[in-house]
C-alpha cells in the first residue's frame, strides 16, 4: 500500500485502500455515456510477436467503457497489417490501425511536409503518438485519450482504468494525468530516471536557481514514464517531440497549455516491468545515453525558450553539481537495497553515471551549435488551421485501409 504523501506541485493519486479494478471500471462503463474514452497504443510490428503484446490484447478483452482503441502501427507490410488488423478484431469495441507506413498515410506524410510541417520523414515512436492523437481528434465525439506502450511484460487492464479516471470524473478537473509506479524487481531498475533525470533537475537548481518550471518537473515520481491521458481540449494544442525527449518535452507543453492544479500523477499499477535498453557510450551512441542526450538537450531548449542564459561555464558547473548529486543518488540507492535486500551493483550504477556525464557533454555542445535542435511536430490546430479540411482527408484514408482484405 502506497503512502497518501503530497509532494510538488502537482496532486498525487496513490493506490490505497481496498477498492477493487471492477468498482473502478464500473463508474468508468457509467462515465462514458457522456465522456467518450479513447486508448492510444504506439506499436511495431515486431512487439506482436512478443507475448506482451498478447497479454494485452487479453486484458483489454475485459474493458467495456472504451469508445475506440487507435493502434499507431509501424515498421509493418501489407500482410502484417492486415494480421494486426485481425487480432485487434478480437476487441470488444471499435479498433482503427493505423497503417504508418502504408501508401494512403504516406501520401498524407507527404502532403504535410510539402506544407513545411516538420519532421514527417522520421519514424519512430513520436511521430507515431502525434499520428495517432490527429486521427483521434477527426471524432468529435472523442472526449478523452490515454496512451501506453505495447512492450508491458505484467501488464493489466487497470493502467487504463487509473489513467483515464481522473480526467473524466465529472466531480474532478483535471485535463492530464501521468502515471507512475514502482520499477522494482530483485534489483532496481529506472536508471535514466534514478540517476540521470533527478540529479540533473536538481543540479540545474542549484546553478541556474529555482523555478517553478524546474519545481513542476521535479514534482513527477516517474516522468519519463511512457503512459499518460489528457482530455481533447488540451492534446490539439501540443507540440510532440520525434526524439527520446518525447516524455520530456510532452511534460513541458503541458506546462505551458495549463494550470498545475489540472495536472495530477496517478499510481497505476504496483510494479512495471518492460524491455529494458542497452547502457549505451560515448564511441557509439544509442541506448539509455542517446535518450539521456536527448532529455538534457530538451531541458535545456525549455528553459532557454523561457528566456534562461546558458554560458560554457554554467554547463562546466552544472556537470560539476550533477557528479555530487548523482553520487549522492548512488547512496540513497546502496542504502535502500541494502534495507529491502535487493541486488545492488554500485560499479555498473557508477559506469551508467559516467556515461550520463558524457552525455551532459554532448547535450550541451549540440545545444551551443544550435540552440533550436530538432522541431517538434507541430500542435494539431495548427496543421487544421493551415490545412481546414485535412481531418476529412485522414479519416478517409484510415477508412479506405480498414476496408483492404
Amino acid at each position: 500500500m502506497a503512502d497518501f504523501f503530497q509532494n510538488g506541485v502537482i496532486t498525487s493519486l496513490q493506490k490505497l485502500g481496498t477498492r477493487t479494478l471492477e468498482d473502478i471500471e464500473r463508474d468508468l462503463e457509467h462515465m462514458a455515456e457522456r465522456r467518450k474514452m479513447v486508448l492510444l497504443l504506439p506499436a511495431l510490428y515486431s512487439e506482436f510477436e512478443t507475448p506482451a503484446m498478447h497479454s494485452i490484447i487479453d486484458e483489454l478483452k475485459h474493458v467495456h467503457y472504451l469508445h475506440r482503441i487507435i493502434l499507431g502501427l509501424d515498421q509493418a507490410t501489407r500482410e502484417q497489417f492486415l494480421e494486426v488488423k485481425a487480432l485487434m478484431a478480437q476487441l470488444p469495441c471499435e479498433v482503427d490501425v493505423l497503417w504508418n507506413d502504408g501508401p494512403r498515410i504516406q501520401e498524407l506524410y507527404k502532403e504535410l511536409s510539402g506544407e513545411g510541417f516538420p519532421c514527417l520523414d522520421d519514424p519512430g515512436k513520436g511521430r507515431n503518438v502525434w499520428t495517432m492523437i490527429g486521427y483521434g481528434l477527426t471524432g468529435e465525439e472523442n472526449y478523452a485519450f490515454a496512451l501506453h506502450d505495447c512492450d508491458i511484460v505484467n501488464y493489466s487492464r487497470e493502467i487504463v482504468a487509473r489513467l483515464f479516471y481522473p480526467i473524466v470524473h465529472s466531480a474532478l478537473d483535471y485535463e492530464f494525468n501521468k502515471g507512475y509506479y514502482s520499477r522494482v524487481t530483485g534489483k532496481l531498475h529506472g536508471r535514466v530516471t534514478r540517476l540521470f533525470y533527478t540529479p540533473l533537475i536538481h543540479a540545474l537548481e542549484k546553478v541556474k536557481g529555482t523555478s517553478r518550471y524546474l519545481a513542476y518537473m521535479d514534482s513527477f515520481r516517474y516522468a519519463l514514464s511512457g503512459e499518460f491521458a489528457f482530455i481533447r481540449s488540451l492534446g490539439r494544442g501540443i507540440a510532440i517531440s520525434p526524439t527520446w525527449g518525447l516524455e520530456v518535452s510532452t511534460l513541458s507543453e503541458v506546462y505551458k497549455s495549463t494550470s498545475n492544479r489540472r495536472i495530477c500523477q496517478t499510481e497505476i499499477m504496483d510494479t512495471y516491468e518492460h524491455k529494458h535498453q542497452d547502457l549505451g557510450n560515448k564511441g557509439e551512441g544509442g541506448g539509455v545515453y542517446k535518450m539521456a542526450s536527448d532529455i538534457a538537450k530538451a531541458l535545456f531548449r525549455v528553459m532557454a525558450q523561457q528566456g534562461v542564459v546558458f554560458s560554457e561555464p554554467d554547463f562546466k558547473a552544472l556537470l560539476a553539481t550533477y557528479f555530487q548529486e548523482s553520487r549522492f543518488e548512488i547512496s540513497k540507492y546502496n542504502a535502500l537495497s541494502k534495507l529491502n535486500g535487493l541486488e545492488y551493483n554500485r560499479e555498473k550504477e557508477i559506469s551508467a553515471v559516467e556515461a550520463f556525464q558524457d552525455a551532459i557533454e554532448a547535450a550541451a555542445s549540440e545545444f551551443f551549435d544550435n540552440p533550436l535542435g530538432v522541431p517538434s511536430m507541430s500542435p494539431w490546430i495548427t496543421v487544421r488551421s493551415v490545412l481546414p479540411d485535412f481531418s476529412e482527408k485522414f479519416a478517409q484514408a484510415v477508412a479506405l485501409d480498414a476496408m483492404e482484405e
